[in-house]
C-alpha cells in the first residue's frame, strides 16, 4: 500500500471507526482556546474522543519501515520526485503554477498546529467543502492568502482583520509555528497554489472527531470577538504560567550523602493529584548533580516508576540550568526547577531522588496536592529518560525510539538533549538534526505523523542556533558554535497531544550533516496513560547518568566552511595594551582552551592573521560569548571591520551559560600577505578568542 493510500484510509478509518460520546459539549474556537491551557484534560482520556494526524511535505517515497525509501529526504526544498502533496489538482502549464490538495478531511475536526519554513504561494483553506472537486470545494473560505502566513502566522494576521486589540505575544505564535485552532463541522480542504521548484517545507497538524461529534466551524469575522475573553485568559495562561490549583504545599528539604536516596510519600489510600512540584539542588558542581541525581515518581505502589529522569533533564534544561518559562515546565535564573504536568494517582505517590554522584546534594523544594477523582478516564503521567552514548552520527541513519508503549494513553511531547562533537563551525555542516519524527499509533504501518526534519518537530527551522522560548517549545542551550556542542531542544503537545488506544511508536531520525563519531543523544517522552500500559524504556544505570565530554577536535573545512582556512588565536601570538591575556582551559572550546584576555575599556589585543591569496574573503571569529562578556569592535589594518550585520560594535555577552559563537565580519578584499587584526575594547570584561577562520567569497 502506498504512503498515501495508507493516510487517506487511516483517515476515513479513523472518522468512522470512533464513537461519538453522546451529549457531548460542543466545540468551538473558545473551548479549544481554553483546552491551550488546561493542563489538567491531558490526564484524563480525552471526550470527545479524538486522533491527530500530521499533513506534510515529507518524502512520498517513504512508505514503511521495510520498504526501501524509508529514510528518503526530498521533504519541501522544491524538485523532489514525487511531489509532497495528496493529490496534484492542476499540473502547471504556461508559467502558472500548479495547483495541489495539501488536505482533506471528511468530517469534523480543527487544525490544531501549522508550520512552515518560509513557504510561498498562495494557501486556501476551506471549512464544511459542499462540493467533491477539490480545486473548487465550495464551503467557507477562511483564508487565501500567503501560505506561511496562514501556518505560522495565522493568529496575528486573524486578529488584525477582526480590529481585536489583544497583545498577544508569543502565546500563539512560536517560532515558526501557529497554534490558532481552527475548527470545522463537517470537513476540510486545503489546496496550495505554487511552484514545485520553490521551498514549501509544510506541517499542518488537525484532530479528527467522531462522525456525530458537535462542532461549530470557525468564522474568522465573529469568532476572536466572541471568544475575546477565552482568547485573553489563554494568552495570560501560556506567557504567565502557574498552577491552575491554589493550596499549601508540602515542603521538600533533604540531606543526600552519595550512593544514598532520599524519599517522600503522599498519605496513603488518599486519591489525589500533583499540581506542582518545585525542586532545587544544591551542590557543587551543580551541573553533575543535576544529572547525576535521579528523580523516580511512582504511582500507587508501582514497583516500576512511571517517571525516571535525571532531576536537570526531566525540566527539559539539561545539560545544567537553562531558563525556560514553558506552559508545563519552568527553570529559573536562581536554578529554581518547576513542574505543572498534573499527576493523578488512586490511592498515593513516592516521590524519590537517588544521589549517583560523588559529593553530597541538597534538596529544596515543594509539592502541592488536591483532590482528583478517579475513575476509568483517569491517566497516569509518564516520563522516562533514556541516553545513548558515542553514537556515530552522519553514515547510516536510523530511527531513535522516543517512546514505545502498549496500552492506552496520550503523547504531551518530548525534550531532546545531545552532545555534539562535531568540528565544523557552521550549521551547515554541524546540524545533527536533518532526521524526521515518525509517529505510528495504534499498529499503524505508516505513520500519521511524519515529519521533514528535527528542527521542524521543535517548531524552528534552518538549523538555527538561536536560543528560543515559548509556552509549548524552546531551544534554552546551544553551546556552539551554531549546532556543535550541547544542544537541547523542547516541544509539548497540548493542544495537538497524540491519543492512542492500544499502542504508539515514536521516533525520531539521527542524520547529521556530516560523519561525527562520539554523539550522546538523550531524551525523554512526557505522556499519560491507563494502569498497565507497558513501554520500551530500561531502567537507568549510574553509568547513564554521566554529562558526555566534548573532546579535543579540529575545525572542519565542511558545509558552509567548505574552503576554509583556521588559526588558533593562541597560535598568532597576541598581545594585549591592557588587561591580563592568558591561555586558559575551557571545556566548549574545539582545543579545549581559549586565549582569554580580561579585557580594560579603550585597551587593545592584537594579532597578524596571514592570507595566502589576493581575493574576496570573508573573516569569522569563534569567541566566547559569556555573563561579563566584554563590547569590542575590529579593526583590520587599521579600519574598523563590521559584522555582517552591519554593526561595529560586538556584544561577547550571554544572559546565562557560556557559549562559543561565530562573529561573522563583512567580506573585504584582501592582499596576499600578513593583515593585523585589533580588537578594541568598548565596554570592559572578558574576551575569549578560540580560532579565526576565513573563507574566499
Amino acid at each position: 500500500m502506498n504512503r498515501i493510500a495508507a493516510f487517506s484510509c487511516f483517515c476515513w478509518l479513523t472518522a468512522s471507526t470512533l464513537a461519538a460520546q453522546p451529549g457531548a459539549p460542543l466545540t468551538t474556537t473558545g473551548t479549544l482556546l481554553k483546552e491551550m491551557t488546561d493542563l489538567a484534560r491531558l490526564a484524563r482520556w480525552p471526550e470527545p474522543a479524538y486522533r491527530t494526524i500530521q499533513f506534510s511535505s515529507y518524502d512520498r517515497r517513504s512508505t514503511t519501515s521495510e520498504a526501501p525509501g524509508w529514510f528518503s529526504n526530498a521533504d519541501g526544498f522544491g524538485r523532489e520526485p514525487v511531489p509532497g502533496f495528496l493529490k496534484v489538482l492542476r499540473e502547471p502549464r504556461e508559467g502558472q503554477p500548479g495547483l495541489y490538495l495539501l488536505a482533506d478531511v471528511s468530517g469534523p475536526g480543527a487544525i490544531v498546529r501549522g508550520w512552515s519554513a518560509g513557504m510561498g504561494g498562495v494557501l486556501r483553506v476551506y471549512l464544511d467543502p459542499s462540493a467533491a472537486d477539490a480545486s473548487a470545494p465550495g464551503g467557507s473560505l477562511v483564508w487565501e492568502g500567503p501560505a506561511y502566513e496562514f501556518l505560522a502566522r495565522r493568529s496575528s494576521n486573524y486578529l488584525k482583520s477582526s480590529g481585536l486589540d489583544v497583545a498577544t505575544k508569543n502565546a500563539f505564535s512560536q517560532e515558526d509555528a501557529d497554534y490558532l485552532p481552527i475548527p470545522f463541522a463537517r470537513g476540510l480542504k486545503v489546496t496550495w497554489e505554487g511552484r514545485l521548484g520553490e521551498l514549501h517545507f509544510y506541517h499542518l497538524q488537525v484532530r479528527l472527531y467522531p462522525q456525530g461529534t458537535a462542532v461549530r466551524s470557525f468564522d474568522p469575522k465573529k469568532d476572536l470577538s466572541e471568544f475575546a475573553t477565552s482568547l485573553r485568559a489563554a494568552v495570560t495562561g501560556l506567557t504567565q504560567p502557574s498552577s491552575d490549583h491554589k493550596g499549601e504545599p508540602a515542603t521538600l528539604v533533604a540531606a543526600i550523602e552519595p550512593g544514598r536516596n532520599w524519599t517522600w510519600s503522599s498519605p496513603a489510600n488518599t486519591p489525589g493529584a500533583v499540581r506542582e512540584l518545585k525542586l532545587r539542588l544544591v551542590a557543587d558542581p551543580l551541573d553533575v548533580a543535576l544529572r547525576g541525581c535521579l528523580l523516580r515518581i511512582a504511582f500507587d505502589g508501582s514497583q516500576r516508576p512511571q517517571v525516571e529522569a535525571p532531576v536537570g533533564d526531566f525540566f527539559a534544561s539539561g545539560p545544567g540550568v537553562n531558563p525556560l518559562s514553558s506552559l508545563p515546565l519552568s527553570v529559573e535564573a536562581d536554578e529554581t526547577l518547576t513542574c505543572r504536568f498534573v499527576m493523578p494517582y488512586e490511592k498515593s505517590v513516592r516521590l524519590e531522588i537517588v544521589n549517583h554522584t560523588k559529593a553530597p546534594v541538597r534538596v529544596e523544594g515543594s509539592v502541592l496536592l488536591s483532590p482528583w477523582q478517579w475513575d476509568e478516564r483517569s491517566l497516569y503521567f509518564r516520563a522516562k529518560w533514556r541516553a545513548d552514548h558515542d553514537l556515530v552520527a552522519g553514515g547510516s541513519v536510523i530511527d531513535l525510539p522516543y517512546l514505545v508503549a502498549i496500552g492506552k494513553g496520550v503523547f504531551a511531547g518530548c525534550a531532546a538533549m545531545l552532545m555534539n562533537p562535531t568540528g565544523v563551525p557552521t550549521a551547515g555542516g554541524n546540524w545533527w538534526g536533518e532526521g524526521d519524527e515518525k509517529f505510528l499509533v495504534d499498529g499503524e504501518l505508516a505513520p500519521s505523523t511524519f515529519g521533514t526534519g528535527s528542527e521542524d518537530y521543535f517548531n524552528y527551522s534552518w538549523s538555527r542556533p538561536d536560543l528560543f522560548d515559548h509556552p509549548y517549545c524552546g531551544q534554552p542551550l546551544d553551546s556552539g558554535p551554531d549546532t556543535a556542542g550541547y544542544v537541547s531542544n523542547h516541544r509539548f503537545q497540548i493542544l495537538d497531544a497524540i491519543p492512542f488506544e492500544k499502542s504508539l511508536a515514536a521516533y525520531l531520525e539521527l542524520w547529521a550533516h556530516n560523519f561525527t563519531p562520539g554523539l550522546s543523544y538523550a531524551r525523554i517522552a512526557y505522556h499519560y496513560a491507563r494502569p498497565g500500559t507497558v513501554d520500551d524504556h530500561r531502567g537507568l544505570m549510574p553509568s547513564d547518568l554521566k554529562i558526555p565530554v566534548l573532546p579535543l577536535r579540529e575545525p572542519k573545512a565542511l558545509g558552509g566552511a567548505s574552503g576554509a582556512k583556521f588559526y588558533f588565536v593562541e597560535e598568532l601570538k597576541p598581545e594585549a595594551s591592557a588587561g591580563r591575556l592568558e591561555t586558559v582551559p575551557f571545556p566548549l572550546a574545539t582545543h579545549l582552551r581559549v586565549s582569554l584576555w580580561q579585557a580594560e575599556k579603550g585597551g587593545i589585543l592584537k594579532f597578524n592573521l596571514p592570507i595566502e591569496k589576493d581575493e574576496r574573503t570573508a573573516l569569522h571569529l569563534v569567541a566566547v560569548h559569556r555573563p561579563g562578556g566584554a563590547t569590542v569592535r575590529m579593526l583590520l589594518d587599521g579600519k574598523p571591520l563590521p559584522a555582517a550585520g552591519g554593526a561595529e560594535e560586538i556584544r561577547l555577552r550571554a544572559a546565562h551559560a557560556p557559549r562559543v559563537l561565530n562573529v561573522n565580519f563583512k567580506p573585504v578584499e584582501l592582499k596576499a600577505g600578513s593583515h593585523e587584526i585589533v580588537l578594541e575594547c568598548l565596554e570592559a570584561g572578558s574576551v575569549g578568542l578560540d580560532y579565526v577562520w576565513v573563507k574566499k567569497q
